[in-house]
């Protein structure tokens, strides 16, 4: 199956006319039957709040966790816990509600762009991979070595042995801190497709806070783009049981317009989302 989502839920406007803040997700959940939940990386989420995401959405949606930062080595400043035991113990905690629920698509580990292809590296994979051994986790590069000539092959088997999920971009090729397409995943279960867009200009743009980021991601989807990766899904779904694939492409708030572009170009009718009672006026 080809599940398609975005990246959060609070900044997709174009589906929130009239709708106030506290119905965001539950309007989402209208639309799409995943999520990647963005939250979970800047701050540790308490189980209250998975459970009143559990019930705002129907029984089969499901999130992408993103890694809290330390996790995948972006923390900067002081950390909120006094070891990484208890910070992974906070981790894995909060995640229960959503196990329990079986709204748990799969963890995610976006490592940062300075995260090469080292041997001190590899160690930090299999450190974070045995911390995470109970949960479907997803592994995803940012620095372009992994997948350099010497490397690849090798960076695909070792995801296979260690069980990662490979988590495929779609992003400009702008150096080192980009990474290919490879269309291969790396289990037979579980596969996730980030769409970053392909702004090449803006990719390595002054680190400057939001401004970068806003123009990083800033970019829409033509037809003819979306129709490749319509044949390269179908392809991945046919090595794998589930493809999930998230739009982070949202500076300009094209995110949402390409998700539900590329779910109606290839004629996929989800069962179980949420009621939208305006769409039958």
């Amino acid at each position: 199956m080809i599940y398609i989502g975005l990246t959060g839920w609070g900044d997709h406007y174009s589906l929130y006319e009239g709708v106030k803040s506290h119905q965001k997700l539950e309007t989402y959940a209208g639309y799409f039957p995943i999520v990647e939940l963005d939250s979970s990386f800047y701050a540790v989420q308490s189980r209250a709040s998975m459970e009143k995401w559990i019930r705002e959405t129907p029984n089969s949606f499901k999130f992408i966790v993103k890694a809290y930062q330390d996790i995948t080595g972006h923390q900067r400043g002081e950390s909120p816990f006094s070891s990484r035991d208890q910070m992974y113990e906070a981790f894995k905690d909060s995640l229960e509600p959503l196990i329990q629920a079986n709204k748990l698509a799969m963890v995610l580990c976006q490592f940062p762009p300075w995260f090469d292809v080292t041997t001190k590296h590899v160690h930090a994979l299999r450190f974070v991979r045995e911390k995470l051994r109970d949960f479907p986790t997803a592994l995803e590069f940012r620095h372009q070595s992994w997948f350099d000539a010497p490397y690849k092959e090798k960076t695909l088997q070792y995801m296979r042995e260690d069980d990662w999920i490979h988590s495929i971009c779609d992003e400009p090729q702008a150096g080192p801190g980009s990474i290919p397409t490879i269309l291969e995943p790396t289990t037979k279960e579980k596969t996730l497709v980030r769409f970053h867009g392909r702004n090449r200009h803006g990719w390595n743009g002054p680190r400057n806070g939001e401004n970068w980021r806003d123009v990083r991601y800033l970019y829409d989807y033509n037809q003819q783009e979306l129709k490749e990766w319509e044949e390269n899904l179908q392809r991945l779904s046919q090595k794998v049981d589930d493809v999930f694939v998230v739009f982070n492409n949202n500076s300009g708030g094209h995110a949402a317009g390409n998700a539900r572009s590329l779910i109606q170009n290839m004629n996929i009718a989800y069962k179980d989302l949420a009621s939208r009672q305006l769409d039958l006026f």
